[in-house]
């Protein structure tokens, strides 16, 4: 785990705190802060070497273009992929997402079959099912939890059969902190259902552990970047290359394709087919520097470190009588906290602590169907990362009673 010493230094790295040594920023699940190195490696890249790859032989466009394809490579052996053509780059995990969900799901679905889901999931692992489904005459069935915010291994079972066509679940709850036990469904519905394809949105469990797709059998993995470290706009699909290849594409235009005549087009094989138009470059140059970073560090070494911090708020808070908490208690979990204050809106309990310079999260998380199986409408989310500190934690504890006096909600 990550020492005092070693966090210090770490935070020398992020010069948010420098602007504002002061100010405490719990909502990492939402987006991180960038680290000096992370910043400097992405401005470099436009300073100097800014062209559009695949589609010049002059220096800028060669520079760029290796830029790109090395950031696949990295990214490839980051995850445990058996290629980087099985690599592509989107903008964000939701594109991603809904990738799968177009170009794959309706294409292959038809009235009977089903996409087995958790309520867990982000709207953007389930509005596109939802879509497809309608359009298809698929079918959803959903996992529930118990009282400990965790799927049943008999809820799966029962409702996993042959007419599963796609199986698709977060490896980690954006407002529970669950992680289910991803890689043993995937295990079983192989059996159950060996023609259904396994999606996994890591969009909130990449960043924090390691992960191997091969060890997993996904067949697709979405994840963001701006999640862990990198800017905004680069996000990553993985998808095993035979089933990539067998999709249409997504979008079309320029740098996907073969040939183009009046009447018709061939296009490219995976990763090229789905990357139409002019590739975000300085996005990928920023997650392959953020990668570096993170593994500079090393990434079981940021989630044990996350995991005690996680810990320590979460004992510090369960004891708090004003406080509904709605995380898991199981201890193997995302560095999450969701939990409201009785009698008071998360949007009033977020601001208070903003006047604190303390940022949190409020609203419903892009989960509306989770929190309304939890009864509520929204509530407030703490994640925390490995520049975060303990003192920071002592701090917000504390101004959870300043928001409790100034609310005047009994104690």
């Amino acid at each position: 785990m990550l020492d005092k010493k070693t966090v210090e230094k770490i935070r020398s790295d992020f010069k948010f705190l420098e602007e504002d040594d002061n100010y405490i920023y719990f909502d990492n699940g939402a987006t991180t802060q960038r680290p000096i190195q992370v910043i400097e490696k992405t401005a470099d890249f436009y300073k100097k070497y800014n062209g559009n790859p695949h589609r010049g032989a002059h220096f800028f466009a060669i520079k760029s273009t290796e830029f790109y394809e090395e950031g696949r490579e990295k990214i490839s052996k980051f995850i445990g992929a058996n290629s980087s053509n099985e690599i592509i780059f989107v903008r964000n995990a939701s594109e991603a997402l809904n990738l799968v969900a177009y170009s794959w799901g309706l294409n292959n679905l038809k009235p009977g079959d089903e996409i087995l889901l958790s309520i867990m999931e982000h709207h953007s692992n389930l509005v596109p099912w939802q879509i497809v489904a309608e359009k298809t005459g698929a079918k959803l069935k959903f996992l529930y939890l118990n009282k400990d915010r965790q799927i049943e291994d008999k809820d799966f079972e029962d409702k996993l059969s042959k007419n599963t066509k796609i199986f698709t679940i977060t490896a980690a709850s954006n407002v529970l902190g669950t992680m289910p036990n991803v890689k043993r469904y995937i295990k079983k519905l192989r059996e159950v259902s060996p023609d259904a394809i396994s999606i996994v949105d890591g969009a909130q469990y990449v960043p924090h552990h390691k992960i191997n797709v091969r060890e997993l059998d996904c067949d697709f993995l979405a994840f963001s970047g701006h999640k862990m470290l990198s800017s905004m706009g680069i996000g990553i699909l993985y998808g095993k290359e035979d089933i990539l290849n067998s999709m249409p594409p997504f979008l079309s235009g320029g740098d996907m394709i073969e040939y183009v005549y009046e009447d018709r087009t061939s296009y490219l094989y995976a990763p090229q087919r789905f990357e139409a138009g002019t590739a975000n470059v300085g996005g990928v140059v920023s997650l392959s520097a953020a990668i570096d970073y993170i593994d500079n560090i090393g990434i079981e070494s940021i989630y044990e470190y996350e995991k005690k911090l996680c810990e320590y708020a979460y004992d510090k808070m369960k004891d708090l009588p004003y406080l509904d908490l709605y995380t898991t208690p199981i201890k193997d979990k995302s560095p999450v906290i969701a939990f409201n204050f009785h009698d008071a809106h998360p949007h009033d309990v977020a601001s208070i602590l903003d006047s604190y310079k303390i940022a949190v999260r409020s609203g419903h998380h892009c989960a509306q169907p989770l929190h309304r199986y939890l009864g509520i409408n929204s509530s407030c989310r703490a994640t925390f990362a490995f520049y975060n500190t303990f003192e920071e934690i002592d701090t917000f504890i504390e101004h959870l009673e300043d928001v409790r006096r100034l609310m005047k909600i009994e104690s």
